[in-house]
């Protein structure tokens, strides 16, 4: 049986006066959950994920990035996830549904955090040659975004490293030797990391915001200071990790407070919850032990609605104290039977926004997003790719894609081209229409009748320029 649907408005944003605030969702799992077996549903009813949160006002995606995560090779069925091909599948979906995308560059094989900072085993010859080291993360970091860009799936945002609280690329010496902050080295290496962003900026014609990530707000002042004291300046978000289990006693007040002395310390800086997080539950749905398990007094105990009064309080907070946005760890990180290192299933699943049977909580944290705040001026209203140039829909009868497209040149005759990726990424379909007269509006795109049934992405431009891209479900 055959069936189509539009899935969701892709790239063009509608601004308010005022910048808008960020309501995200670290969704970095969702791809190797999907091929563990896993399926989302709202209101039991099946959905793609990235349609379920932007359906929920999500705006925001966030993705890490590792560089060579070869671990994943003795893993399930060896594939590997979060490098650079699993990424780049999952900002077309995050840009398809609609959303802007944050880029994590861990910068590291595996997961960088406060206590480890591992560079790249490709780099760890040269990780004691400072120089090379530079010029390897600048190759890495500018390499990485210009192939992004030549699929127009160049980031809004990118963060230099991942709760950076020790530093970042470290020999497998200094990571293991305990605390170590080297302020001479760490600033070298930030500097030319975020030289390669601004290069890209400039090769591009875009603009991609910088962030810096630390974790703790009771850490977040004197860390904050040693960048700016290291000549460390260019950039344009702070990102803080905020977990109550993790960072107590401070309270959501004491992160406000944060908040606001780092707007007032570096004015232009946006502040931004990169990462917090709070259980529905302590029970678990498989054998992987949970990393979380504590809540604080006045959000208990767990249940889904303490999730989402946990999450709407702190955005108020964030709201009030002139933060900019507020993202959420790993919602989608479900049960499945899958692997980790550690344990087979998932290591917060009762932190999820998903309940033991895959099914959106219906009074749970999901919902943050949707409620009505006070003090938010600015927000981002999705509307139609590049103020509504595009429609697409497929007809089963003749197996064909047909596009109407309002012309950005209404004066000139220019090609149109349109490009039909499956959700991997591949190019299934490329049409091509030379000097199509400016009256031209509909374009009809035929298609191989031998196309799977599934979740298509059908991008169109006009003189080499994007006009914009949809998700459509076509095919047997």
């Amino acid at each position: 049986m055959k069936s189509v649907y539009l899935i969701a408005l892709l790239f063009t944003l509608h601004h308010l006066s005022a910048q808008p605030f960020y309501f995200g969702a670290d969704l970095s799992y969702v791809n190797e959950m999907e091929d563990c077996g896993v399926v989302y549903k709202e209101q039991g009813v099946a959905k793609d994920p990235y349609q379920i949160f932007a359906g929920n006002q999500c705006n925001l995606v966030r993705l890490r990035l590792w560089h060579t995560p070869a671990w994943y090779d003795t893993l399930n069925a060896g594939k590997r996830y979060s490098d650079f091909q699993d990424v780049r599948k999952s900002i077309m979906r995050a840009k398809a549904a609609g959303m802007k995308v944050l880029l994590d560059f861990h910068l590291s094989d595996t997961w960088a955090d406060p206590n480890s900072q591992l560079a790249p085993a490709a780099w760890q010859g040269v990780v004691n040659n400072l120089p090379l080291l530079k010029d390897s993360l600048y190759n890495y970091i500018s390499g990485t975004l210009l192939a992004l860009n030549t699929e127009d799936l160049l980031p809004d945002m990118v963060q230099i490293g991942n709760e950076t609280n020790k530093g970042i690329l470290l020999s497998a010496a200094a990571n293991a030797g305990g605390w170590t902050l080297d302020w001479n080295r760490n600033s070298q290496l930030f500097k030319r990391a975020i030289e390669a962003v601004r290069d890209v900026e400039t090769a591009t014609g875009k603009n991609v915001k910088v962030a810096l990530h630390v974790a703790g707000p009771a850490d977040a002042g004197w860390l904050m200071q040693g960048f700016w004291n290291n000549g460390v300046t260019d950039f344009d978000v702070i990102g803080l990790s905020y977990y109550w289990a993790w960072h107590k006693p401070t309270t959501i007040a004491d992160a406000g407070n944060v908040i606001t002395q780092l707007g007032q310390q570096y004015p232009g800086k946006e502040v931004i919850i990169f990462e917090t997080g709070y259980i529905w539950t302590t029970q678990g749905n498989d054998n992987a032990n949970n990393i979380i398990s504590e809540v604080h007094p006045d959000y208990s105990p767990a249940s889904p609605a303490n999730q989402k009064k946990w999450l709407i309080d702190l955005t108020q907070e964030v709201i009030n104290k002139g933060g900019k946005g507020v993202i959420y760890w790993e919602p989608a990180w479900v049960s499945s039977p899958c692997w980790t290192p550690w344990g087979q299933g998932s290591h917060q699943e009762h932190a999820t926004y998903f309940d033991f049977n895959n099914n959106v909580l219906s009074d749970g944290g999901i919902h943050f997003m949707k409620h009505p705040y006070n003090n938010l001026v600015a927000v981002d209203e999705l509307t139609p790719d590049r103020g509504g140039r595009l429609d697409i829909r497929w007809t089963g009868n003749t197996n064909q894609l047909v596009i109407r497209l309002n012309r950005m040149f209404p004066n000139d005759s220019s090609t149109v081209r349109v490009h039909v990726s499956d959700r991997s990424g591949k190019l299934v379909s490329v049409a091509q229409f030379y000097d199509a007269p400016p009256e031209r509006s509909v374009f009809e795109v035929q298609l191989d009748p031998l196309l799977p049934l599934g979740v298509y992405y059908v991008a169109v431009f006009e003189k080499d320029e994007w006009a914009g891209v949809k998700g459509v479900v076509f095919g047997k």
